[in-house]
């Protein structure tokens, strides 16, 4: 087997998982009801983005399209670190709200593994990292 085909059997296999990635994003935050406020439709919002970007670099693997979807997952991990912000500040409220007299300062760490997970909102930029590693010397960048 050719160099040229493994790299483009690993370009498609982290393009795969980055829209498994989307739309497992996808599917868990329709289940959990995520639909409370308008911050909360941002990550659908990001991995529809995420799924239409990569459907089409895997339809029209070009330049352009390759750097639309560099720029889309820049927003996305953008998204996604804005996600781990807004889970941090829910959670220290929910601390503050349990301990009224507490500082903020005393219940951080509480609020780093409260009832807002974390990480969650991580999965967005793991998923943007994968599709960009994907494009990676990609040959259509050579190509104007």
């Amino acid at each position: 087997m050719s160099e040229q085909t493994l790299l483009q059997r690993y370009r498609l296999f982290l393009f795969l998982l980055t829209g498994a990635i989307f739309i497992g994003v996808l599917v868990e935050l329709y289940f959990t009801e995520h639909t409370e406020s308008l911050p909360q439709w941002i990550p659908f919002v990001l991995s529809g983005l995420g799924l239409v970007a990569l459907v089409g670099v895997l339809v029209r693997p070009q330049r352009a399209m390759i750097l639309a979807l560099r720029g889309v997952m820049g927003l996305v991990t953008l998204g996604s670190f804005f996600g781990i912000f807004e889970h941090i500040e829910h959670n220290l409220e929910f601390a503050l709200e349990i301990r009224p007299n507490a500082v903020a300062s005393d219940v951080f760490f509480e609020a780093l593994g409260g009832p807002n997970p974390l990480l969650a909102p991580g999965i967005l930029a793991l998923g943007a990292l994968l599709a960009l590693a994907a494009t990676y010397y990609h040959p259509a960048l050579n190509k104007k």
